[in-house]
């Protein structure tokens, strides 16, 4: 018996779901033993590269493969499996060499068999253009695998085109295309850098060069496998050839040789290994095999996300980047690191809400079902929580002790404080004692920010202390007969939360935090030896002293990855005040991996007319974003009235589900987002009335079953194939930005808060979007 080590490639995850059982079983036994005759694992006569081996997966279709004997062991490449005819073709064309200037790995086509092209053409990915095609024009796909020969005829699991535009209900009309213009572009390197400093053969060079914008090198770059694919989209976001080089770890390693140790060689460099990958034993490959794109993330990082996977970091670290960039990957990867490196290490892994927690455990378990998972905070291993449950965690450990810290944060002490504040809370207390207050700040929502902002970071028990408190950032100034007026309210918020025993979510993680800090000061040491958090950009002041609490100073003690496009919850904040000091250690990843490029321009259209800042005050910026896939262009279909909407709505989804079988998906990967959940109900009832079934989602996890419907605060987190943005009218803005109760600075932060609402949504949509209104439409749509 004869055992091998299997690589596989990236576009890989387009597979047939008729094909998979039997990939999997070819595969699985081609690792056990590659000499067993059921494979028939063979060479080919005539072939452009004497590697390839073509196998039987069953009496219609094979597998070509490449050998690799190394210094120890044999390894097979798998490109891909065809119907037995094209697969011969296929075999006989495509080979593997080394860059001469990097030594990184390539796939190329020859151009007949045994014979070298003058200048080396590309194999194609799935529904890929070839240089001189448009999207349209894009040719046959395999059943499985990157590459496809002009002319070869469509077999099982080519890739589905696009889904038919959807029937107009009554007095619907698809407005033009509603989406930014594409930035004007041009390669910031030169011919030569391309070549003798990249590493890409002269005709390539000359084809970047000559792409007249953004969207054709993307058509460019989506036509490799291999490394060059990542280039040229570097290369499209403005990079020059040293920013690529260092983005994909590019090392000077000229590949002097085409011998099989040094392709092995070539593809365990960083910049090969986010498009291909050593499988590591069977549970991987069937991951790899059944849950194909939106599975992939677990396999293949780019380089650049593998780089903060595993580098260590004096202090705490802040990791930015927009929608769909990978953040949460590179979370979930590290904490995976991490355990590995000490598994005793106390490693916790935290988010704003419990939706998104459930989805952080859900995916560490399938990235490494086998990884120690701790049961409580303090134990061994990596604890999936929440940032409020945290908090309610300490407190409960706590027991009787944090009697002294609730005395400290509240003024008042008591050890009574396991129940959380009414919601309505804050409207109750401006009934008891806001009489005083001016129109302006008659509000719950000016009250708790200031309470969370100002009063609970600062430890304020008396109102002398409020009266002369510096308040940064709050944007609305006080006098001091004002101050007296909140201080009042404030007052009575905290009278009414004694009486009932309770604590809101900001007094919980304050008080958790000054109970841990005090725990620290007497030597009883931390909770955590490394703390990871998602969606930093949502939490409070009060959630960030609770983290700095949690884990002590030192080397790799906070991750954290944010984004203050999406900040949908929280306020503005500087993580500097608050303990938290990232002076260096601080970077952007700028290349979306979940939508479209298209998808990607409508929804960074959204932010247009918005200043945002990061968790360390500096300006967020959008314009080196980009996108590794395309796809169509997002309509925005204008409606007469509500049924005429709902009329749009039902033939869209019918179709879109109809379609999902054919794309080797389920329906539950298309969703309809909604602004609220009263209009998520309606929209399940009158799309129900149209004998269209959608399920409503709240907090249970997308399951397996019809579309489904959910608020844009519930998708959060979540990705589909295809999202109907429902109900984008004017109407869908609420009325703390619209009305004329609240201070201006309040209305233009929710202003904020609401594009980055709709930008969240829109980025949910890994390949198609629709957008519709009734009426007029929402002042936060781009307009081109």
């Amino acid at each position: 018996m004869a055992e091998s080590n299997l690589i596989m490639i990236k576009p890989l995850s387009r597979i047939d779901p008729r094909l998979r059982s039997k990939a999997f079983a070819f595969l699985e036994k081609l690792t056990e033993d590659d000499s067993a005759p059921g494979l028939h694992i063979e060479p080919i006569k005539n072939s452009a590269d004497p590697r390839v081996r073509t196998g039987r997966v069953d009496l219609q279709f094979r597998a070509v493969l490449f050998r690799l004997t190394g210094a120890n062991d044999v390894s097979y490449v798998f490109h891909g499996i065809w119907n037995h005819d094209d697969a011969i073709r296929i075999a006989q064309r495509t080979k593997l060499k080394t860059n001469p200037v990097n030594g990184l790995m390539e796939v190329i086509e020859a151009t007949t068999p045994k014979e070298e092209p003058a200048t080396s053409t590309w194999v194609p990915s799935p529904g890929a253009p070839t240089a001189a095609t448009s999207t349209a024009d894009a040719g046959p796909s395999p059943a499985t695998g990157p590459a496809a020969v002009t002319g070869t005829a469509p077999v099982l699991g080519a890739t589905a085109g696009t889904a038919p535009a959807p029937a107009p209900g009554p007095a619907a009309s698809v407005e033009s295309a509603i989406v930014p213009t594409r930035r004007p572009w041009q390669v910031a390197a030169t011919r030569a850098e391309l070549v003798n400093g990249l590493g890409l053969d002269e005709a390539l060079a000359e084809r970047v060069l000559a792409c007249a914008d953004e969207d054709a090198i993307l058509d460019l770059a989506g036509a490799f496998v291999d490394w060059r694919s990542n280039a040229l989209l570097e290369l499209a976001a403005g990079a020059t050839v040293a920013e690529v080089k260092d983005r994909l770890e590019i090392t000077e390693a000229p590949g002097r040789d085409d011998s099989d140790q040094a392709i092995l060689d070539g593809l365990r460099q960083p910049a090969s290994q986010g498009a291909f990958t050593f499988v590591e034993n069977n549970d991987e490959l069937r991951r790899i095999i059944e849950e194909g794109d939106f599975g992939a993330w677990r396999v293949w990082l780019h380089p650049e996300q593998r780089k903060y996977v595993t580098r260590d970091y004096q202090g705490p670290f802040r990791l930015s980047g927009g929608a769909g960039t990978g953040k949460t990957v590179v979370l979930l990867h590290r904490a995976r690191r991490l355990a590995k490196a000490n598994p005793q290490a106390r490693i916790v892994l935290t988010t704003f809400t419990t939706n998104l927690a459930d989805a952080l455990a859900r995916d560490l378990s399938r990235l490494d079902p086998d990884l120690p998972r701790a049961q409580e905070l303090g134990d061994p291993g990596v604890l999936v929580r929440g940032v409020d449950a945290l908090a309610y965690a300490a407190i409960k450990s706590a027991g009787s002790e944090i009697s002294a810290a609730v005395d400290d944060v509240l003024g008042a002490p008591s050890s009574h404080v396991q129940q959380r504040t009414a919601g309505d809370a804050w409207k109750a207390a401006i009934a008891t004692a806001g009489s005083d207050l001016p129109a302006a700040l008659h509000t719950p929502h000016f009250l708790q920010a200031e309470y969370e902002a100002v009063v609970l970071p600062g430890h304020i028990t008396a109102q002398a202390d409020y009266l002369r408190v510096r308040r940064p950032g709050r944007g609305v100034r006080l006098n001091r007969k004002e101050r007296a007026a909140v201080w009042q309210v404030i007052e009575a918020y905290r009278a009414s939360s004694r009486v009932e025993g309770t604590l809101d979510f900001a007094e919980a993680a304050t008080v958790a935090a000054a109970h841990l800090t005090k725990q620290a000061a007497e030597g009883q040491g931390h909770r955590a030896d490394h703390l990871l958090v998602d969606e930093g950009q949502d939490l409070s002041p009060a959630h960030w002293q609770l983290l700095r609490a949690l884990v002590g100073e030192g080397p790799n003690d906070l991750f954290i990855a944010e984004d203050s496009h999406q900040r949908i919850y929280g306020h503005k904040l500087v993580l500097g005040q608050y303990g938290i000091r990232i002076v260096g250690r601080s970077q952007r990843l700028t290349l979306n991996y979940r939508t479209t490029a298209e998808n990607l321009h409508f929804a960074l259209g959204v932010l247009d007319g918005g200043t945002y800042a990061d968790l360390e005050d500096q300006p967020e910026e959008t314009g080196r974003y980009h996108s590794s896939r395309r796809g169509p262009v997002p309509q925005v279909i204008a409606c007469g009235s509500m049924n005429g909407e709902l009329d749009t709505a039902a033939n869209l989804i019918r179709g879109w589900a109809e379609q999902a079988p054919q794309e080797g998906r389920g329906t539950e990967t298309i969703a309809i987002l909604v602004r609220d959940q009263y209009q998520r109900d309606r929209v399940v009832s009158g799309l129900g009335e149209r004998g269209v079934n959608v399920r409503p989602v709240d907090r249970e996890a997308v399951k397996p079953g019809p579309p489904v419907a959910m608020t844009m605060h519930r998708a959060k987190g979540t990705e589909f194939s295809k999202v109907l943005l429902f109900g984008m009218s004017e109407k869908s803005i609420p009325k703390i930005v619209r009305g004329a109760d609240y201070s201006v600075d309040e209305k233009q932060d929710a202003l904020l808060r609401e594009r980055s609402l709709l930008y969240v949504a829109a980025s949910r949509a890994r390949d198609e979007l629709v957008v519709t209104w009734s009426g007029e439409a929402s002042e936060l749509l781009p307009r081109g």
